[in-house]
């Protein structure tokens, strides 16, 4: 079984050295937006907010179909009140450095095209979930699995506007953003 795994990852990295010929385009995307991180378990609806920063390198591969590598920043902070405006104890706070890849999958429509895309990645920094049913308070790395919706605008569809989840179960919560980006293409 490792050397299954240490095959793939020697395979995934020795890849990268080659040119694909099957990319049609690459580019780079910047986001940025409103961050949020909210437990899985609550009694409270608690959401604690605060700041996401991303940035993605965009091989195309079809119209429809695009691999993106991206590293990215959440940094949210307990408010100490849940989305009601009550007093609570509950939180669920990230504060890490995001790396990993997704896959996007669009509609490829001129001026607005709808995309959904996941993969898998990992996070570095700070968490701290405390709700009634989980006490966990977690410093290192951890795997994650973001998912995102949104639409893609203009003639070029180079303007982003979109919801990103990073879903952690190791820590039993999930960060996100709304976030808005702009792609700028690479000259090959």
């Amino acid at each position: 079984m490792i050397y299954k795994m240490l095959l793939f990852v020697i395979i995934g990295l020795t890849s990268t050295l080659a040119e694909a010929q099957f990319i049609k385009q690459k580019s780079v995307n910047a986001q940025i937006g409103f961050g949020l991180s909210s437990p899985y378990n609550s009694n409270d609806d608690v959401v604690d907010d605060g700041f996401f920063a991303q940035g993605e390198f965009i091989l195309k591969v079809k119209s429809w179909f695009e691999l993106r590598p991206y590293a990215a920043v959440i940094l949210t902070s307990t408010g100490g009140e849940d989305l009601n405006g009550n007093p609570t104890d509950e939180t669920a706070t990230s504060r890490a450095f995001l790396l990993g890849g997704k896959v996007r999958l669009k509609a490829p429509i001129p001026f607005v095209a709808p995309y959904i895309e996941s993969g898998i990645g990992t996070s570095i920094g700070k968490f701290e979930t405390f709700t009634a049913f989980d006490n966990i308070d977690k410093s290192g790395i951890i795997y994650h699995i973001p998912v995102s919706i949104g639409f893609e605008f203009g003639k070029n569809n180079d303007v982003d506007l979109g919801l990103s989840y990073f879903f952690q179960p190791t820590v039993k919560q999930y960060a996100g953003a709304f976030a808005i980006g702009i792609s700028f293409p690479l000259n090959d």
